[in-house]
């Protein structure tokens, strides 16, 4: 076994075997993985199902404490819907029992001067009385206004006869109570809800019309005190789907219709009350949205909770609960890993030696294969055919069989170096060595790199005419590969061969003359004009 030599080119061949990926594989590291024993694997084990364990318990409290806080929302949510319809249900119904105290009295006293007179003096008192009250006002059957609670009594003024509540009263025989859609009262520019009823003659047809009007700021005063967050809101809302009002004050939304939304869909399916997490179509928010019907009127209080909201705090707490249980896994793992790495390094000094010998194997292989092949080619070296050869001439003389050694020169390279360079020479010569390597048909044929763009191919236990075809095999490879080289007659590179076959050796046959009539085999291709193959 060649040993391993301290010279410049040696030291080359080592470092291009280290770090070029494209001749050689890596070095292995030094130390081999810590080997898999049964404690260690348990150790691993342990320590990853500890932490496994921590996080998905804090992942499991984390999601309970989330449904937790969306359970207590949506009964928050619940009781306020609850709570703000009995409000407005309470609202209503008072102004409602004021409307029919004024059809009774109107019903008793009549409409003569002295009873309008009276008349107004009440609604004065009720619209003072009340503060959701802002007017009540008597209307005749042609919708003129015979009397109200601000001005005092003259002659009917005015054509109201197009207003909502009085088409709807002149087309409903029913005397209960009619909430219309919100109007802008003309004197004040404030915004009202009307509340109306129809008075009839004792025949039964319409004799006239009262009508009270409600403050929407009523209600703005009253949902104030509720807290809904920055992107909460509160609507009341018609059971039609007209928009009452909507608390954070957004006077476009007054009168606005909600029948196309998805929250009206849920609530017009008939339910008195219920929740649901919805997207709004208007704003883009998600919010766990509670309605809850008024006992006796056709309305809707809505009240939503931004989900973003809903959860800040759950995300708060839950961030630092996580916090600290990533801080605890993080400790528990670095020593229960340390521990473990004790555990490695235990092991490891127990196999040092036997790694140690395997990796002095494997360099001493690795510089044996280093110094016996070209850095450039990938072909045996010169070092290693001189080797081979004297084998082969040894063993041929043994056993009185033939062999036979082709030499092969690239033609007019110097030329082509001057031409495109050593780089593009390196590859020219890196290409024709994967030729001669693709030649080596049989196990003992050898293709080496002879020094510069000489080549020489060995061929054990082959004549003449096996040793010709495998260089005119090789010459014609060559010539395919149709590289470039306009300082050669052809245009491409060509290379030149010569063969001397030995048949059989005799003892007096030397490594010396082999080589030599080869030499001159060549000599007298590359005198006959190149790109040709010549035999000793």
């Amino acid at each position: 076994m060649p040993h391993a030599v301290s010279c410049t080119a040696c030291s080359v061949e080592i470092d291009d075997y280290r770090f070029n990926k494209g001749t050689m594989s890596k070095t292995k590291p030094s130390f081999a993985p810590v080997p898999k024993s049964p404690i260690f694997i348990s150790a691993t084990l342990f320590v990853l199902l500890v932490c496994l364990l921590l996080v998905a318990l804090s992942a499991w409290s984390a999601w309970t404490a989330r449904g937790v806080q969306l359970r207590e929302q949506q009964i928050a949510t619940e009781n306020m819907a609850r709570s703000l319809a009995q409000h407005a249900d309470d609202t209503f119904k008072t102004v409602d029992t004021a409307l029919i105290g004024v059809s009774e009295r109107i019903a008793y006293d009549g409409t003569s001067r002295k009873a309008l007179q009276r008349l107004h003096k009440l609604l004065a008192l009720l619209v003072s009385e009340q503060p959701a009250l802002r007017g009540i006002s008597i209307y005749d059957i042609e919708g003129r206004r015979v009397v109200n609670a601000r001005a005092e009594v003259e002659a009917p003024v005015g054509d109201n006869s197009n207003r909502e509540f009085f088409l709807y009263h002149r087309t409903h025989q029913d005397l209960g109570p009619h909430i219309g859609a919100p109007i802008l009262n003309r004197a004040t520019k404030e915004w009202v809800i009307p509340l109306s009823r129809r008075m009839n003659d004792a025949d039964g047809q319409l004799s006239g019309i009262v009508v009270a009007t409600i403050g929407i700021d009523y209600f703005y005063q009253f949902y104030a005190s509720y807290e809904i967050g920055r992107e909460g809101l509160i609507l009341l809302v018609l059971n039609s789907g007209t928009q009452l009002l909507r608390w954070p004050i957004l006077h476009d939304s007054i009168g606005r219709s909600m029948v196309n939304g998805p929250l009206f869909a849920l609530y017009a399916s008939g339910n008195e009350r219920g929740n649901a997490m919805i997207k709004s179509p208007v704003d883009g928010v998600v919010r766990l949205n509670a309605y809850n019907r008024l006992p006796n009127f056709p309305l809707m209080v809505m009240v939503a909770l931004s989900e973003d909201e809903i959860y800040a705090e759950w995300r708060r707490a839950t961030l630092l609960q996580g916090t600290i249980v990533a801080v605890i896994v993080v400790l528990l793992g670095l020593l229960g890993f340390r521990l473990i790495d004790q555990i490695g390094l235990r092991v490891l000094a127990e196999q040092e030696a036997r790694r140690a010998g395997e990796a002095l194997l494997e360099l001493n292989q690795t510089l044996e294969k280093l110094a016996l092949q070209d850095g450039l080619t990938g072909l045996a070296n010169r070092r290693r055919f001189d080797i081979v050869l004297q084998d082969e001439l040894s063993r041929a003389t043994r056993s009185a069989s033939s062999l036979a050694l082709i030499m092969i020169d690239v033609d007019c390279f110097k030329k082509y170096n001057d031409i495109y360079g050593h780089l593009a020479g390196d590859d020219c010569l890196r290409q024709i060595g994967q030729v001669l390597k693709a030649a080596e048909s049989r196990p003992g044929d050898l293709a080496a790199r002879y020094g510069g763009e000489e080549f020489a191919m060995l061929l054990p236990s082959t004549d003449v005419q096996g040793a010709l075809k495998v260089a005119e095999d090789i010459r014609r490879a060559i010539r395919a590969l149709e590289i470039k080289h306009a300082g050669n007659e052809l245009g491409i590179v060509t290379a030149s061969a010569g063969i001397n076959a030995l048949t059989p050796v005799y003892p007096a046959d030397t490594v010396a003359t082999l080589i030599s009539a080869a030499d001159q085999a060549l000599y007298v291709a590359k005198a006959s004009g190149r790109d040709r193959v010549e035999i000793a």
